[in-house]
């Protein structure tokens, strides 16, 4: 009777530590994806700034160039 016991509790033991075992791989790997997901959002935030950046600069350019235009064009007149 008590050796019953034993292994009743024993495998309900047993039941509890692979339960808890992938509850904590589970959560592990939600974890893992979250951070991987804001790790990629953080590229591509990064990655659209330069391309804002470079084409701000290339306005930035196409401005100068315009007003050196304008500006000539009026010393001509």
């Amino acid at each position: 009777m008590a050796a019953t016991i034993l292994r009743e509790i024993s495998r309900d033991e047993h039941e509890r530590a692979r339960l808890r075992s992938r509850r904590i791989y589970e959560t592990d790997r939600e974890s893992d994806r979250l951070t991987s997901e804001e790790i990629g959002e953080i590229r591509a935030n990064e990655k659209w700034q330069a391309v804002v950046a470079e084409k701000d600069a290339d306005i930035a350019r196409l401005r100068s160039q315009i007003a050196e235009l304008q500006a000539g064009k009026s010393d001509n007149n």
